[in-house]
């Protein structure tokens, strides 16, 4: 009996937070970065049916989106500007979510190929990682550690 009542309370009264932010981060990272891929094998038909922005020509414009994806899974895989490399993916997820609703399965199936609120997953798990931080266990960490010599700033880091 002695062993449940440890068992249960290890489950319920220990947090891994710092590795749980860091399997999600790889998770999402790693997710991401296979919808990047697709998206780069696939250019060359998806390219001439992707709407351009920003006056660009649809090549350019998806061209810019894939080096993004890129950088922004990148950084949230090492943990590195975690909070400022969200941002994108985020954006580019609301805009997928629109283009899905608004389509009736053209370019949206093509480019994105998921079904409506699959992006929206995207976007929650962002603002998790936007709001909570990459944790103890990223680039972020190491170099705020290495960069604060303030003991005000050491409490700051030590609650991470």
């Amino acid at each position: 009996m002695n062993f449940w009542k440890r068992l249960f309370l290890y489950c319920t009264g220990y947090s891994h937070s710092n590795l749980s932010r860091l399997f999600l981060r790889l998770f999402t990272g790693v997710m991401f970065l296979q919808l990047c891929v697709r998206q780069m094998l696939h250019f060359e038909e998806l390219a001439p049916t992707f709407q351009g922005f920003l006056g660009l020509s649809p090549e350019c414009s998806m061209s810019l989106l894939l080096v993004v994806e890129l950088l922004s899974c990148t950084f949230i895989i090492l943990g590195l500007l975690t909070r400022i490399a969200v941002i994108a993916p985020m954006i580019i997820m609301f805009a997928a979510e629109h283009v899905i609703l608004s389509s009736h399965g053209t370019v949206a199936d093509q480019l994105f190929n998921f079904e409506p609120g699959y992006p929206v997953m995207f976007i929650g798990i962002f603002l998790y990682m936007l709001l909570a931080g990459p944790g103890k266990i990223s680039l972020d960490y190491i170099i705020t550690a290495h960069i604060v010599d303030d003991e005000k700033h050491d409490d700051v880091l030590e609650n991470a």
